[in-house]
C-alpha cells in the first residue's frame, strides 16, 4: 500500500510500529479472536514475527530503532493482516497452546480452546491420580495441539489424535515431529469414532465443530479463512456433538471421562438433553461452553443420546 509520504521515514522504533499497526487495525475494523483479543497484542505479534524476534521480548527492546529494511518488512506484514483478513497465526504459521508453539495454516483451526487450562492442571480435580492415565483420545485433533499437550502433561500415556481431515492430520504429524512425541502420539484418520473400533480410553477430549449454520454465515471474515469442516455442524450446531454422545460410552474405560467443548451451543445442548447432568467447567483465564460427563453417566443416558 502506498501513502502520501513514506511512513517508514516517520516511524523509527519497534514501539512506533506497534502503535501504528494497532491504529491501522482499528481503522480497518479487523476482528480479533484467534490468539489475541485486541489490536495492540495483534500488532505486537506480527511486528515481532516480521523482525524474527521472540514473543517474550523484554520491554526495553521496544525502543530500539529499526533499520530501513526492517521497517519495510514490518509494514508489509501489518498491511497483509488488513488486506487478507486472515488470523495472524496464518500469516506467521505459528500459534501457542499450553505454552507450546504449533505450526498452523489454513488446513486447521487456530488453537484457542480453554481446554488448555485443564490440560495444564492435569484435569484436576476430576483426575485424582494422573500417573494412572494410560490412554487418551483427542477427537477432531486438527493441528494436534490438544493431543501433544496431553502427551506432555501425561508422559506415561499413549495418545490417539483422530480427525476426518487428511490435510489436518498432515499438520498434526508435523507438530508431533517438532515436539518429538511420536513415541506417544499416533494420528488416526477417523470420522469421529468410526475408525476406532474396539479402542477404550481413560480420557476422551474433543473440540469438535459446534457452530450452527446460521451463525457460521454471520461470522467475521477471519473465521471464514479457517476450514468450515472444523467449525460448522448443522442447523443446531450439535450434529457432531450428538454423534459423540451417542458412541462415547463404548470407547471409555469404566472410570473414564469425556470432556467436550461446545462453545455457544451450550444452551442448545442443555435444551436438547434437559435430563442429562452436564458438568459445565469453569476457567480462571476465561472461556466457557466445555462440559464433562463420566463413563457411568454416558451409559446411564445412552438411550436419550440414541
Amino acid at each position: 500500500m502506498s501513502y502520501p509520504e513514506d511512513i517508514t521515514e516517520h516511524l523509527t522504533t519497534l514501539r512506533d510500529y506497534v502503535r501504528w499497526g494497532a491504529s491501522r487495525f482499528n481503522h480497518a475494523g479487523l476482528f480479533f479472536g484467534h490468539g489475541t483479543d485486541n489490536p495492540i497484542d495483534e500488532a505486537v505479534a506480527l511486528t515481532l514475527h516480521a523482525l524474527h524476534l521472540p514473543h517474550n521480548l523484554p520491554g526495553g527492546y521496544f525502543d530500539c530503532v529499526l533499520t530501513p529494511n526492517e521497517r519495510t518488512e514490518v509494514v508489509g506484514m501489518l498491511e497483509r493482516r488488513i488486506a487478507e483478513r486472515k488470523p495472524a497465526a496464518y500469516l506467521t504459521n505459528e500459534a501457542w497452546f499450553c505454552g507450546l508453539p504449533f505450526y498452523v495454516d489454513e488446513r486447521v483451526l487456530v488453537p484457542r480452546s480453554p481446554i488448555a487450562e485443564l490440560i495444564e492442571k492435569q484435569f484436576s480435580p476430576w483426575i485424582g491420580q494422573p500417573d494412572e492415565i494410560t490412554d487418551i483420545l483427542d477427537l477432531c485433533t486438527g493441528s494436534g495441539c490438544i493431543a501433544i499437550a496431553c502427551a506432555v502433561a501425561f508422559p506415561d500415556a499413549d495418545v490417539d489424535a483422530a480427525d476426518i481431515s487428511t490435510d489436518a492430520l498432515e499438520v498434526a504429524r508435523k507438530n508431533i515431529a517438532t515436539h518429538d512425541v511420536g513415541d506417544q502420539v499416533s494420528t488416526v484418520c477417523s470420522d469421529l469414532f468410526d475408525g476406532l473400533e474396539g479402542k477404550r480410553y481413560d480420557l476422551i477430549i474433543s473440540n469438535p465443530p459446534y457452530v450452527n449454520s446460521e451463525e457460521w454465515r454471520g461470522l467475521p471474515q477471519e473465521y471464514h479463512a479457517e476450514p468450515r469442516l472444523g467449525l460448522e455442524s448443522g442447523k443446531s450446531g450439535l450434529d457432531c456433538v450428538r454423534r459423540i454422545l451417542r458412541k462415547a460410552h463404548a470407547h471409555l474405560k469404566p472410570e473414564g471421562l469425556l470432556i467436550v467443548e461446545v462453545g455457544n451451543s451450550a444452551e442448545a445442548l442443555d435444551y436438547a438433553y434437559p435430563d442429562v447432568p452436564f458438568c459445565w467447567l469453569e476457567f480462571e483465564r476465561g472461556g466457557d461452553g466445555v462440559f464433562l460427563l463420566t463413563a457411568d453417566q454416558l451409559a446411564e443416558y445412552r438411550n436419550q443420546f440414541a
